[in-house]
């Protein structure tokens, strides 16, 4: 019993293997350390079952798949053997012992093994609530404006709450809200963030001129993140700024624009002010920025605040022009007269003149008049082809009395005076065109219209006419 070789404790260990399949919740391995740790009360085998059972407790305790394979399979192999012919010694794999390990306790081995099989069970229950771990996170309530990064994606890009605190029905004052979030800048973080977009713009243009293949090495992505530095750089100082434009805005309302819209504007000519903006000349930016502003406002009122779209440099002369009619206005206290304007802006009186013409403001007819408004401006207007209704009606009744003394004619003659006079038509004829019309000449014609007219200022036809000439 003493002298049992290691091949033939792992064969009986391996038939041993059925008597231990109800342990469901233990692995094949353990199985085999506990009927093994059963027989150490003879003393002779305490070398072999301790051989046995030390390499059965490294495979869970190395919890690798590779390590767990042969001890399955030599557990399916037991269970075969109790229906079939027991294997032979020859077919049975020998199990290297290293001889130089220490031995380790037996009562040490069974915790050890109960351990690794509670782990196991462990990790068997976190693989099955694994598919369900991002479901069952806690929620938590988030904050309106939180920023919200993915859980099950890798690209980490910010999502933005919908709604936003505090919004109102005027798009002004949220708009203004929103811009005031952001802090202002002193001088030194306007060159730093300045310093930044120069090294993106450069890091741009350097990138413009590399492959797609360069692009991809260490250079090249460290110029990409330059690039984007620059980028978030640019959108700090814009948004830093935007104070400024509403600012320089306000001074050009009611002049045709709505206020977003000078606002709107007024942007545009930051976004260019950032572009252009040099830190080493030692100025604010906020001194730089507010010619650019000024001037896309000015652009866009010229170009959209009219009906009757003017020239820019005709909208700066008669911009030029009401600053010194205002500064004269208050130096005469009366209106300068075209003369006094044009010695104080070197030209014509007759150039003053025009420009004012150009510079005034067309209004709608459908302006609003009183305070209920229940009136237009095109109602005091005076139509000068409307048809008074007294002249329609008197207009009619003299048709009559023309049709009437007409009639009275004979054919040849009402039908000389209709077209000599476009009686009918509205369109007068000439004597040839009568004379062709009749098949004479033009003499005859004039003849018989001299004597159709003596019979119609007899007073006995004629009278029934006076009063529509009075």
């Amino acid at each position: 019993m003493a002298t049992r070789t290691t091949t033939a404790s792992t064969t009986t260990a391996a038939k041993k293997a059925p008597a231990r399949k109800p342990a469901a919740t233990k692995t094949a391995a353990v199985a085999v350390v506990e009927e093994e740790t059963l027989k150490t009360a003879s003393a002779d085998e305490t070398t072999a079952a301790t051989a046995t059972k030390k390499p059965a407790a490294r495979n869970p305790a190395a919890k690798k798949p590779a390590t767990r394979k042969p001890a399955s399979k030599k557990a399916a192999a037991g269970t075969t053997s109790s229906v079939t012919e027991p294997a032979e010694d020859d077919d049975v794999e020998p199990v290297e012992i290293d001889d130089s390990a220490d031995a380790v306790d037996a009562d040490a081995v069974v915790p050890a093994a109960a351990e690794d099989a509670s782990d196991e069970s462990d990790d068997a229950d976190a693989e099955e609530s694994g598919e369900d771990g991002a479901t069952s996170a806690p929620i938590v309530d988030l904050p309106t404006g939180a920023i919200v990064l993915s859980m099950k994606d890798d690209d980490e890009v910010p999502v933005y709450s919908s709604t936003i605190t505090g919004a109102t029905a005027d798009p002004v004052k949220d708009y203004l809200k929103q811009i005031g979030k952001v802090p202002l800048l002193n001088a030194a973080e306007e060159v730093e963030l300045a310093m930044r977009i120069e090294a993106g713009l450069f890091a741009e243009e350097k990138l413009g001129q590399m492959s797609d293949k360069e692009k991809r090495t260490q250079l090249g992505r460290e110029l990409a993140w330059v690039a984007k530095d620059g980028q978030r750089a640019k959108n700090h100082l814009l948004g830093a700024n935007l104070r400024l434009v509403v600012s320089l805005a306000k001074r050009y309302t009611g002049r045709g624009m709505q206020f977003l819209d000078l606002i709107q504007e007024g942007n545009l000519g930051l976004i260019r002010a950032v572009e252009k903006f040099d830190y080493t000349k030692g100025f604010k930016f906020s001194t730089y920025a507010t010619w650019w502003i000024r001037q896309a406002i000015t652009r866009a009122m010229a170009d959209q605040a009219r009906t009757i779209r003017i020239p820019v440099h005709m909208v700066e002369v008669i911009n030029k022009l009401a600053r010194v009619q205002r500064q004269m206005l208050q130096d005469l206290g009366r209106e300068p007269t075209p003369e006094e304007l044009s010695r104080e802006l070197d030209m014509t009186p007759e150039k003053v003149i025009e420009v004012q013409k150009y510079g005034r403001e067309p209004i709608s007819l459908h302006t609003p008049l009183g305070e209920d408004g229940d009136s237009e401006f095109g109602d005091l207007i005076e139509d000068t082809e409307a048809v008074v209704p007294a002249d329609a009606v008197g207009f009619t009744m003299l048709q009559k009395q023309l049709e009437s003394l007409l009639d009275s004619l004979s054919e040849r003659e009402a039908g000389v005076i209709r077209m000599r006079f476009g009686l009918g038509d509205g369109m007068p004829k000439t004597l040839d065109q009568i004379g062709d019309t009749f098949g004479v000449t033009r003499e005859r014609i004039r003849q018989i219209e001299s004597k159709t007219m003596a019979k119609l200022r007899h007073p006995s036809r004629s009278q029934a006419l006076r009063d529509y000439l009075e």
